[in-house]
């Protein structure tokens, strides 16, 4: 074979490597998909105006093409505002990538529409409705009047500020030193657990629970006196 042969075929064999690895690549709509489709499903419970914007993924991602995606939220990680989701190639090749998203919650809240004194009961006509972001300008603003209405105020708050349980008296559920039942959710799993109280806790509120392990947990409390750990 000639010189001028050889380098043909050299050259020929090189496109057909590169021609190859940029085709192993991991194309990225089926990881947004799946980033998309997980964060819906975590939030469809919330309101039934969720929208999810994925950040941009490098087309250029040298990671080798995946049969099997499987997308999953890390501990501690929730399916609201900004957040982060993993995603994971099972077949043929194993990875894990992290893919930054936002998660945007449309729907009412309640707002002041007078100032609220502290020790005032709320009434009725101390709140109105304002419709937006639950994940931002209402991020933990009550959504149900029953939740406000005939419970003292904690705290002085101005008229136009969304209503939150923390500015409210509300009777504990759960009281501190308390051994209470921990239910850990995800998806698709629930596990139970019981652990001790370390602070009073009323409907909705955040208790710190410390298990048998010694680990400190942080979930809400229920009516019955559960805590919830989880999305």
């Amino acid at each position: 074979m000639s010189r001028i042969g050889a380098a043909l075929l050299s050259l020929t064999s090189f496109a057909v490597l590169l021609s190859s690895s940029v085709s192993a690549r991991q194309p990225v709509a089926p990881v947004r998909d799946a980033v998309e489709r997980l964060l819906f499903e975590r939030a469809a419970g919330s309101s039934a105006d969720v929208r999810v914007e994925v950040a941009p993924i490098d087309a250029d991602n040298h990671l080798p093409a995946c049969e099997r995606l499987d997308a999953f939220m890390p501990r501690g990680r929730r399916a609201w505002g900004r957040t982060s989701v993993g995603v994971r190639c099972q077949a043929p090749v194993r990875w894990t990538i992290y893919v930054s998203a936002r998660v945007q919650v449309f729907g009412d809240y309640l707002v002041l529409a007078r100032d609220l004194r502290p020790g005032q009961l709320v009434a009725p006509e101390d709140l109105t409705r304002r419709h937006g972001d639950l994940t931002e300008d209402g991020a933990g603003a009550l959504v149900d009047a029953t939740q406000a209405v005939g419970h003292p105020a904690r705290i002085a708050v101005a008229a136009g500020r969304p209503l939150t349980r923390e500015m409210l008296r509300v009777p504990p559920v759960i009281g501190r030193g308390e051994t209470v039942r921990v239910v850990t959710e995800g998806r698709g799993f629930q596990v139970a657990n019981q652990g001790r109280a370390l602070n009073d806790a009323g409907e909705g509120q955040v208790v710190r629970v410390r298990l048998p392990s010694g680990k400190v947990l942080s979930g809400r409390a229920r009516l019955d006196g559960t805590v919830v750990v989880g999305p």
